[in-house]
């Protein structure tokens, strides 16, 4: 069975850093491709970034100078590392991959950015 599950989200203040990881069970995380998203309050759910054998990161917000995704695959973990962190990236953040044709979901961890 798939399982992602999200960690390390939390309240943090504007210009602030947060690692949220996630880890994945259940396939071959190592061949996968996995990717972060997030869903701000009223909004729909947004690409984040993606990591295989590269990695890319949405621009919008300037995400791509302040998020970093990285993975560990002896550990089956994928990570996140968010830098400079502004009001606007409030969200939940979930972890994703298409594992043998299914799109699996994690939970989702809260990140709130505030004073």
């Amino acid at each position: 069975q798939v399982q992602l599950v999200e960690s390390g989200g939390g309240l943090v203040q504007p210009g602030g850093s947060l690692r949220l990881s996630c880890a994945a069970s259940g396939f071959t995380f190592r061949y996968s491709t996995m990717m972060w998203y997030r869903q701000p309050p009223g909004k729909e759910r947004e690409w984040v970034a993606t990591i295989d054998s590269a990695v890319r990161t949405n621009d919008l917000d300037s995400m791509k100078d302040r998020f970093t995704i990285s993975r560990d695959n002896a550990k089956n973990t994928v990570y996140l590392q968010m830098n400079s962190l502004k009001p606007e990236d409030t969200a939940v953040y979930y972890c994703y991959a298409r594992i043998r044709g299914n799109d699996c979901w994690g939970q989702g961890t809260q990140v709130t950015v505030s004073s």
